[in-house]
């Protein structure tokens, strides 16, 4: 990870989560430009909404606030928006001075998700993604940030370890390359995965021959003229 690249080879840091979640639904969205609205997506569209008005207000003694702010990684090949940046004021270094406010202060990323604490690692390694562009962008070293879930209106410390990290360069690594090729993986067929994917009617995990769903539409709609020649 020791290149440095350019902004035209940046890819989202939202793609982490989808390419976390499941390949072929990485590909679906961020190559074949495929997306299906539910329940799910537009509470969670409805909670970022809320978050990114300026109007929204979560007050913290001393605690500098910044909504929508934009990251960037040259190193990971990332960019994106935070929810949430809390500059939290520091007695003593590591911390960064603000042009609008005396002392210094450390950044903590903080990011809106509709629903409760999952299984897997999806949000903490966007989350941890948001942390390492920060960390890139100001010079300092984050060890923590936190994800609010709505339906429990908790917060979730999240320490951002090695293991994190590895999987934040791994999976940016991979969607790069995925990027690159321009290639829709076939369905792994990982059912409690697919049961609640957004775009499972997109996707047709059932399809095994074709690799994009694309195809299998081309495909459908060929033997439909087909029949009808006939």
């Amino acid at each position: 990870m020791g290149h440095i690249y350019t902004e035209d080879e940046l890819l989202p840091i939202s793609g982490l989560q989808h390419i976390a979640f499941c390949e072929r639904q990485w590909a679906l969205i961020h190559i074949e430009q495929q997306w299906e609205e539910n329940q799910r997506t537009a509470e969670g569209r409805v909670i970022h909404e809320r978050v990114h008005d300026p109007d929204y207000k979560a007050h913290k003694p001393g605690v500098i606030v910044v909504r929508s702010m934009q990251l960037q990684s040259l190193r990971l090949r990332l960019f994106g928006e935070a929810d949430v940046v809390e500059f939290i004021p520091q007695q003593k270094p590591p911390g960064i001075a603000l042009s609008n406010a005396p002392g210094i202060y450390l950044p903590r990323p903080v990011e809106y998700k509709r629903g409760k604490t999952k299984q897997g690692d999806y949000d903490r390694i966007q989350l941890c993604a948001q942390a390492m562009c920060l960390e890139e962008m100001t010079n300092c070293h984050l060890s923590e940030g936190d994800l609010y879930y709505a339906e429990t209106r908790r917060r979730e410390k999240v320490q951002l370890n090695d293991e994190l990290r590895s999987n934040v360069i791994e999976l940016s690594e991979r969607m790069h390359r995925l990027h690159q090729e321009g290639v829709t993986p076939k369905p792994d067929m990982k059912m409690n995965v697919c049961r609640t994917c957004s775009l499972k009617n997109k996707c047709l995990p059932g399809i095994r021959l074709q690799t994009s769903g694309k195809e299998y539409w081309a495909e459908m709609l060929k033997d439909i003229s087909t029949q009808q020649g006939n």
